[in-house]
């Protein structure tokens, strides 16, 4: 396992990290969950990704339960959450990033997780009704209370990043250091043009998700939905009407094409691809059982491979995917 410096931090990621977002819970038990985790620790991941909402919670306390119970060293591994979308209807609880709110929701997934600090708070989403300078001075005091350690975004606008680190660097307050964009072969403007800026200005970080654009770049699509697959989850219908378009479809049989010749599945050439972007510090992926754990690992040995001709007959198919 390699490990990348978290943008400008001197925190070292490893370039998989492994999530728990739509399988823990809605996919695997705290068994199956334990069983991928700890495939993924022993194999050097050192990040486990998680959110506030996730499965309504119980993702958190899954991975709070596999933690507790593996014995790790806390410095060994890295956790994260994030905020915005709630847990309840309230008006102050649900699709927001008020300073109320925040305090509160540090401590629910800090329960939860059964932890003291989580290493990565995200404020998963921008809140238009709560002022930047609010939001940077909540995370601030959570950071400062020593319950988390560095603070970032998830699907901000590079316009919006750098106000909350102007007004952060005015009253010299901690930074927002890493931002959790989508980011796959059909998914890339926001990544590669918006943010270009924020990586040399500010030292941005990226822990990319969506690598594999919700499976379709793993070629199961290519023929209809299997049953078994995340499109056929209760909850999830939006991926066949945002993700799984046509043209998209008939890009990734042609990308299958290329995985072959290289000699591996797609989806670690996709995972691989990602990672031959600098930017990137670390790419999030999910597993529902061991076997793509180490699938996904396997990744790491396709990166030397994608040459300039590679990734030059790659960009050729995606002219036709996008």
């Amino acid at each position: 396992m390699n490990y990348r410096r978290l943008g400008s931090a001197g925190l070292k990621v490893s370039e998989l990290s492994f999530g728990s977002w739509v399988s823990f819970h809605n996919q695997l038990g705290e068994g199956a969950a334990a069983e991928c985790m700890k495939a993924a620790y022993d194999a050097g991941v050192n990040f486990f990704d998680n959110a506030e909402s996730y499965a309504s919670g119980k993702s958190e306390e899954i991975m709070g339960d596999v933690l507790k119970k593996t014995g790790w060293r806390r410095a060994s591994y890295i956790v994260s959450t994030k905020f915005y979308w709630g847990l309840n209807n309230g008006p102050n609880e649900k699709n927001t990033l008020n300073r109320k709110y925040l305090m509160q929701a540090i401590d629910g997934s800090l329960k939860r997780l059964q932890m003291d600090y989580v290493d990565l708070v995200f404020c998963h989403r921008p809140d238009p009704e709560t002022p930047v300078e609010e939001v940077v001075w909540a995370m601030e005091d959570i950071l400062r209370q020593g319950k988390a350690v560095y603070w970032g975004t998830s699907e901000w606008s590079a316009g919006d990043i750098m106000a909350a680190w102007h007004i952060a660097d005015e009253h010299h307050l901690r930074k927002p250091q890493m931002e959790q964009p989508q980011y796959h072969l059909f998914h890339r403007d926001r990544v590669e043009k918006e943010y270009a800026r924020l990586y040399k200005e500010i030292g941005m970080g990226a822990t990319i998700w969506s690598p594999l654009a919700s499976g379709l770049l793993t070629g199961k699509y290519n023929d209809g939905v299997p049953a078994d697959s995340r499109a056929a989850l209760k909850g999830f219908e939006w991926i066949k009407e945002e993700v799984l378009l046509p043209q998209r479809i008939e890009a990734a049989r042609k990308l299958k094409t290329v995985a072959d010749d290289l000699g591996c599945t797609m989806a670690q050439m996709a995972i691989a691809w990602c990672l031959k972007n600098p930017n990137v510090s670390t790419v999030i992926t999910g597993a529902s059982r061991v076997s793509q754990v180490h699938e996904n690992l396997k990744a790491l040995d396709v990166v030397s491979k994608l040459t300039p001709e590679v990734m030059g007959r790659i960009e050729g198919i995606l002219g036709n995917g996008k």
